[in-house]
């Protein structure tokens, strides 16, 4: 089985209004569409650049977070048809929802024939407890595909193994991580993580984060981002797990193919056997 994937480097402006993010994202849907991508994959918090729309008075004055998502119900419309219409899934990055007074940082999958899948953030950072109250999701779900089963992962959840391995346990063989980062070492702490999830796994990781700024959006006002399909390091595989990348801090989509079949292979006969071998006599099976 293959696949192909693209990534969107997103890049972050201030914007007026909803259709000028809806032309924005169908830009880049169309994009992929143009290279026969069968995933895209939208960065974590991109649609905070609707708070840049503002108040309308005038004033300058962002949107705050609590009001993000009154657009919720035209991000899922505008994603659900982008993905009919082109027959592709759109993982649409995460957007800001409210349930019952609590706020969920949270992933979609658009698939083709017009079902949506949801993945919540499952751990907070400390800025989006502190600034933005935010609440952590409570499960772990995989979503099955007609090219495959995956699971997403959202930028801090990367850096705990756990969870990636239960994902793996419950048979996901790519792994798609939407990411928000405002600095270098920030990035990298999810770029380090993602490519020892996939040694750890063997499993491909698709990641990409947010480019640009929004000068009055606080807390977005800095963004530091590269989309990356990362692999295991075996010798099907490019050496140092890259197989593809953007250039850092463009406005960019990147494309590859992942076949599923190396990932049998390795994990049968590699040079290491990671998964095969782990260990449950001396640590809990996460699975």
């Amino acid at each position: 089985m293959k696949l192909r994937v693209s990534a969107v480097q997103y890049h972050l402006h201030t914007i007026s209004s909803f259709e000028q993010f809806a032309q924005q994202v169908t830009h880049y849907v169309k994009t992929a569409e143009e290279f026969e991508s069968d995933f895209v994959l939208f960065p974590e918090l991109f649609t905070t650049q609707l708070m840049s729309i503002g108040q309308g008075d005038g004033s300058g004055t962002a949107l705050s977070i609590n009001e993000l998502p009154q657009f919720t119900d035209r991000y899922m419309e505008l994603f659900g048809t982008l993905a009919r219409q082109t027959g592709m899934h759109l993982i649409g990055g995460t957007h800001i929802i409210e349930e019952k007074g609590r706020l969920y940082n949270t992933a979609y999958l658009f698939y083709p024939d017009g079902r949506i899948g949801q993945q919540r953030k499952l751990h907070i950072t400390p800025t989006e407890v502190k600034e933005w109250n935010m609440a952590a999701g409570d499960g772990l779900h995989v979503f099955d595909t007609d090219k495959g089963r995956i699971a997403i992962l959202i930028c801090y959840d990367m850096e705990f193994p756990e969870i990636v391995r239960m994902a793996r346990a419950r048979g996901a063989d790519v792994l798609f991580c939407p990411s928000c980062t405002d600095d270098r070492h920030g990035f990298h702490r999810v770029r380090y993580t993602c490519h020892a999830r996939t040694i750890e796994n063997q499993v491909y990781v698709v990641t990409t984060g947010t480019v640009g700024s929004l000068p009055t959006v606080d807390f977005m006002r800095g963004n530091y981002g590269q989309a990356a399909i990362i692999t295991p390091n075996d010798v099907p595989f490019p050496p140092g797990g890259l197989m593809t990348v953007g250039e850092i801090n463009g406005d960019m989509v990147i494309t590859g193919d992942l076949d599923l079949s190396l990932l049998h292979q390795v994990r049968e006969k590699g040079s290491v056997t990671t998964w095969r071998d782990r260990r449950t006599d001396l640590y809990t099976d996460w699975s």
